[in-house]
């Protein structure tokens, strides 16, 4: 997929005025939200649980030299082939050469994010016929489009749109009628099932890694990870290193959190543990079995203060109640990842210079945290990038200089206090002509375009705190 994250300030403007994107966004997110809630409020001990899984991968990452040496052992005592890949283009060149080794024609793929880190199907697509066969993965292949969100990677997209790619590709005509989501899942669920007939590879992601064992975890809604990693004779597994843990029990703990925090189950309705390739006396599976093991830039976050970014689980429940997110979408973030865990991974991956205005499309809420299922500190870490991104002198010039010279005044309490008496009562002033809120306000355009700006009364904090410290008393 190529970057297009020193952009964002255009593509964000382009969003914001797109009707339809707004629509479908705004479908899609009550949903997410308020099954999360429902899951978690049924769930009395969620807190208990974030905790656990949150020390589960702590101790994994601490730990995780250990941890991928024995992965890679049982894997190969059980059939399978482990590939260590240092970035992406090792990865795409490690896969490409076992599906030109199998002889493969047509190549079939479930959701995997770290297929998309790598532009695998870029590069697949060159060689051999691609389909991807998960249901949202489809609907993006035929419109060429990446995926906005890392569980509904067509949630940009409404009904009416899939009936127009679905008319186009399958019927090769346009202007058909509207038709019912049931009808429409029903026709991919028959063009997709000739495609597993036919596959000679398929390629997957993994949920999780399970080191005692040598099993990959894949989680889906739809199955189609089931079908591709049984009736392909040859399957490729790719995930990021951090996606390992110890044993299934730790496994059975992250996979609790996963479906409440993602799509607001108890468990999705697929949950399948892969070990090796097919024995002789199995039904069914692969003969030829590879698991592709991706650094790009992992390694590098241990050994800095955003080490608790690999603990993500991948659930999307970040971006999900992230208002910035809500507002413009996965599209405008420029890369693979989106929203809060996109701001601090896709800078961490693809480095700052380029990515200068993600960790600034923040408003730093805090939901992000509170709702992340491993306890990911994400405002902080946002907050850390600033700091890095002002430290080496990238960004725009004239927001360097407002913060110096903030910074200047805020360090000179003799000096800060009397201008925000003076800076209060102008706002004071504005807003008691205004009713309490500017339309328009000098250099808060970006806020003013879309709503008012709330007034202070008047009263700077620290007059107000005073104020009520001498009531209480």
């Amino acid at each position: 997929m190529e970057a297009r994250t020193h952009t964002f300030k255009a593509n964000a403007r382009a969003a914001l005025a797109d009707d339809n994107l707004r629509t479908a966004l705004a479908s899609a997110k009550g949903g997410f939200v308020a099954k999360r809630a429902g899951a978690v409020e049924a769930f009395p001990d969620f807190e208990a649980l974030r905790e656990r899984g949150a020390a589960i991968k702590d101790h994994t990452l601490a730990n995780l030299d250990h941890y991928l040496a024995r992965f890679t052992a049982n894997v190969s005592e059980r059939g399978g082939q482990v590939h260590y890949a240092g970035d992406d283009a090792a990865a795409r060149e490690i896969i490409l050469g076992i599906c030109r080794d199998a002889g493969a024609r047509r190549v079939i793929k479930s959701k995997t994010m770290a297929g998309e880190e790598i532009s695998l199907n870029e590069a697949l697509e060159r060689e051999h016929e691609l389909v991807e066969t998960d249901l949202g993965e489809y609907i993006i292949q035929l419109a060429k489009e990446p995926p906005s969100h890392i569980i509904a990677p067509a949630v940009h997209k409404t009904r009416a749109d899939i009936t127009r790619l679905f008319d186009e590709h399958h019927h090769h005509r346009i202007d058909g009628p509207l038709r019912p989501a049931p009808e429409l899942v029903a026709e991919a669920r028959q063009v997709l099932r000739e495609r597993f007939l036919e596959a000679d590879v398929d390629i997957s992601g993994a949920n999780f890694l399970i080191a005692d064992t040598g099993t990959v975890t894949l989680v889906t809604n739809e199955g189609n990870a089931d079908l591709g990693t049984t009736l392909p004779r040859v399957h490729i597994v790719i995930a990021g290193i951090e996606k390992l843990v110890p044993g299934t029990e730790e496994a059975s703990t992250m996979l609790r959190l996963l479906g409440r925090s993602a799509t607001g189950q108890d468990m999705s309705a697929y949950t399948t543990f892969l070990t090796g390739a097919r024995r002789p006396d199995d039904p069914d599976g692969p003969d030829e079995y590879h698991v592709v093991l991706l650094d790009n830039g992992r390694t590098g976050m241990l050994g800095n203060e955003f080490r608790s970014m690999l603990r993500c689980i991948r659930c999307g429940a970040c971006m999900n109640h992230c208002p910035v997110y809500g507002a413009v979408g996965g599209h405008t973030y420029g890369w693979v990842y989106p929203g809060p865990m996109g701001q601090v991974l896709t800078p961490m991956f693809r480095g700052l210079d380029g990515t200068v205005d993600l960790p600034n499309a923040c408003t730093l809420n805090g939901r992000c945290g509170s709702v992340c299922p491993v306890k990911i500190p994400l405002p902080d870490l946002i907050r850390h990038l600033r700091d890095w991104q002002f430290d080496a002198h990238l960004g725009h010039r004239t927001t360097r200089w407002a913060l110096q010279a903030w910074g200047w005044v805020a360090r000179r309490p003799r000096l800060y206090h009397p201008l925000a008496r003076i800076g209060t009562r102008v706002l004071r002033w504005i807003g008691g002509r205004r009713g309490g809120a500017a339309r328009r306000m000098p250099l808060a355009g970006g806020w003013t375009d879309a709503r008012d700006l709330p007034l202070p009364s008047g009263t700077t904090f620290q007059a107000a705190w005073r104020a009520k410290r001498k009531e209480d008393a």
